[in-house]
């Protein structure tokens, strides 16, 4: 009960934020995912809804830079996959209203850029409450050792969010304002 008063707090809260001035910079992403030890070539990123940071110009700079986008495709019983994207192709809205790439061959990004509704210092993310992340965050990790980074603005940061064993921490979490 207490994550979903938050949700609804903070989702005003993120609702009121100005995206036009609260922008992440490109290079606080570019130099997180050129530090790490293991190359990466794959990056995951989303198709922001419901006021969320837009990733979308991080994702095309990112492209330039030579590294493959995709994007995730909801399925049955709360689970998604992550698929190519080129900015040129078409997306299809899903039943959330949500675009998604064609579901063709299945990508196992080795680094994500995910949306959040809250965070904390301790790197502790809240979602919407589907679990869509958390499912796919496990599934990749069970394939290979990821980057998980969080995307969201320095106002959706709470004291201490509640947490479950299923809740995946991220790796970094990323602001207007700071890097955790």
């Amino acid at each position: 009960m207490l994550k979903k008063s938050l949700r609804k707090k903070i989702l005003k809260v993120r609702k009121k934020i100005d995206p036009n001035i609260n922008k992440i910079n490109f290079i606080k992403i570019y130099n997180l995912i050129k530090k790490q030890k293991k190359p990466i070539k794959y990056i995951g990123g989303y198709f922001p809804v419901n006021y969320e940071i837009d990733d979308l110009e991080i994702l095309k700079k990112l492209e330039k830079k030579k590294y493959k986008i995709c994007l995730p495709a909801i399925k049955k019983n709360f689970d998604m996959d992550f698929y190519n994207f080129l900015f040129h192709e078409p997306l299809i809205v899903n039943k959330y209203g949500i675009p998604e790439p064609k579901k063709t061959n299945v990508v196992y990004p080795d680094a994500l850029l995910i949306p959040m509704v809250a965070f904390d210092k301790n790197l502790n993310r809240l979602g919407y409450g589907g679990g869509y992340y958390d499912r796919i965050i496990n599934k990749l990790m069970n394939k290979k050792k990821i980057l998980k980074i969080g995307l969201a603005f320095s106002k959706q940061q709470i004291n201490n969010l509640p947490t479950s064993k299923y809740d995946k921490k991220m790796d970094y979490i990323v602001t207007e304002k700071f890097i955790l």
